[in-house]
């Protein structure tokens, strides 16, 4: 799998404009958190050849909270950390926070 990394306001709105032509995943990820890690972790150990259609976002947040901050105003959802965010379309279509972060919940929406 090959994270695209977001850092910048600019790259977010490729990313949601990027999902009018395929599904985009959103990452948020705090790098002091093990929760976060262990959730990194089961992306990239789940993720297989199906996934290879989908975009995928890494936001490191405590480095980018001005993104992180983006995100929520843009897509108008709660901020959480760890979160994923599964896009089409410009909008929003599984939100999942925690120890519900897994490759199901991107493959749901294929």
């Amino acid at each position: 799998m090959n994270w695209k990394d977001l850092t910048s306001i600019e790259e977010l709105n490729s990313a949601i404009s990027a999902s009018n032509d395929t599904l985009v995943i959103l990452f948020k990820h705090s790098t002091r958190c093990s929760i976060s890690r262990m959730a990194l972790k089961m992306i990239e150990m789940g993720w297989d050849k199906s996934l290879e259609v989908v975009d995928a976002y890494y936001l490191d947040l405590l480095n980018y909270r001005d993104v992180s901050g983006s995100i929520t105003k843009q897509l108008d959802i709660e901020h959480q950390s760890p979160q994923m965010l599964v896009l089409k379309g410009g909008a929003v279509l599984g939100v999942s926070n925690h120890s519900e972060i897994n490759v199901d919940e991107i493959k749901k929406h294929l």
